[in-house]
Order: C-alpha cells, then sequence, then structure tokens
C-alpha cells in the first residue's frame, strides 16, 4: 500500500471515528478525492448531485439563494463533516436546494452516489453516521430559522457572530460588513450601525475585516 494510500486510512479513522475499518476500507475503493480551490463553487443550486462529500481538509460555506438571487447564510461543513442534504437528495437522485462555495482550499472525499444505497444497507456505521449528520444539521437550521422567523437584525447579527466565532474556534474572524450583509440578507450600512452598537456595549471589538469577540453574547 502506498504511503499516500495510508495517509488517507488514517485521516478517515482520525476524522470519521465512527466507522469501522470494514467501511473505510470500502471508502477507500470505491471513493476519489477531490480539492476545490479557495472561493470556488461547488455546488450551485438546482444541481443535481454526482457524489456525497466527506470532508478530509478546508472549510465550505452553505447558503439558501431566494428567487431574486439574494443569499441566506446557512452553515458550514468543515473536515470530519458530511453534507446531509447530498446523502439525501444524492440517494433519491434529486436537485440540491443549497448553494456551497469553498472557503479555503478543499479536500474531499466524493462517494458516487449510486453507492449510496448499497452503504445505507451493509454498513451500519454509514447508516448511523448519516442519521446523526442529519439530525445534528436539522436541529442547527431550526436555530436559524427560529432567528430569522422571530427575532430583530440586532439579534440576528449577534447569533450570526457566535456561529462564527464558534465554528472557527476563535475570537477572531476575518470577514467585512458587505459579506455579513450578504449572509443576513441586509445592507452594510446597517450591518455597520449595528455592529457600531455592539462594539459600544463592549461584545466585540472591530477594525478593518476584522471582528474580535470580547465576550460571549
Amino acid at each position: 500500500m502506498s504511503s499516500e494510500k495510508t495517509h488517507q486510512i488514517e485521516s478517515l479513522h482520525q476524522l470519521f471515528p465512527t466507522f469501522n475499518p470494514e467501511l473505510i476500507d470500502h471508502l477507500e475503493k470505491i471513493g476519489q478525492v477531490v480539492e476545490f480551490n479557495e472561493g470556488e463553487n461547488m455546488m450551485r443550486q438546482g444541481q443535481y448531485f454526482k457524489n456525497s462529500l466527506l470532508i478530509l481538509d478546508g472549510r465550505v460555506k452553505l447558503y439558501r439563494e431566494g428567487n431574486d438571487g439574494e443569499e441566506f447564510f446557512l452553515y458550514f461543513l468543515e473536515k470530519g463533516n458530511a453534507c446531509a442534504l447530498s446523502m439525501i437528495c444524492a440517494a433519491k437522485n434529486e436537485a440540491s436546494a443549497i448553494k456551497a462555495i469553498a472557503v479555503t482550499p478543499v479536500k474531499a472525499l466524493a462517494i458516487p452516489i449510486h453507492y449510496m444505497d448499497s452503504l445505507m444497507k451493509d454498513h451500519k456505521s454509514w447508516y448511523y453516521f448519516v442519521l446523526e449528520t442529519y439530525r445534528g444539521r436539522f436541529e442547527e437550521l431550526l436555530e436559524v430559522i427560529d432567528q430569522v422567523a422571530f427575532r430583530s437584525m440586532d439579534e440576528k447579527l449577534e447569533f450570526y457572530l457566535q456561529r462564527q466565532f464558534d465554528a472557527l474556534k476563535t475570537n477572531t474572524v476575518s470577514i467585512t460588513h458587505q459579506q455579513i450583509a450578504d449572509d443576513l440578507n441586509s445592507s452594510r450600512e446597517v450591518i455597520s450601525r449595528l455592529l457600531k452598537k455592539l462594539e459600544m456595549r463592549k461584545i466585540i471589538s472591530v477594525s478593518r475585516n476584522e471582528i474580535t469577540r470580547l465576550k460571549s453574547s
């Protein structure tokens, strides 16, 4: 076995610890490592899935796109994650309802969709992984819906920033006011004004294209 192949198997063991050795061996045989550049569009809304991706490295941002072209941020995928929607839609041969963009260079293991049924039937660790992935994302989306439907824009902004900090596991994120406005379907002017209010409350510190968390909101 080549050193590259051995490293890939070790990566799967580390990133997906619930996978048993038999499943990992099978994924190694049927999967193909693919790479995406920073800023590359990995999936367009309305596009049909050819593969389900296991993220090995990097960060992916998922959006929901409206009829007028506006975008709303849903959640991130990072190494050790998989897209629950791709697993479900790929198995049912349905088009994607989301848009995915590589925030950083991304490496993933692409599993062709025609293996989805057999993976679910023959490998319990895959079956439970899909269920847990779907459950986790569903709960996260419910939280997003709650914020969108029932919160004011300043509350939405605090929630959005909290997710950014937690996802990156850091207290400083590099992001522009316009990017935040696009993700929240707002205007740059509104976001700048609300960020200033949070800064006055000493919740965050704002500098050029960077926001630092001073305390949890």
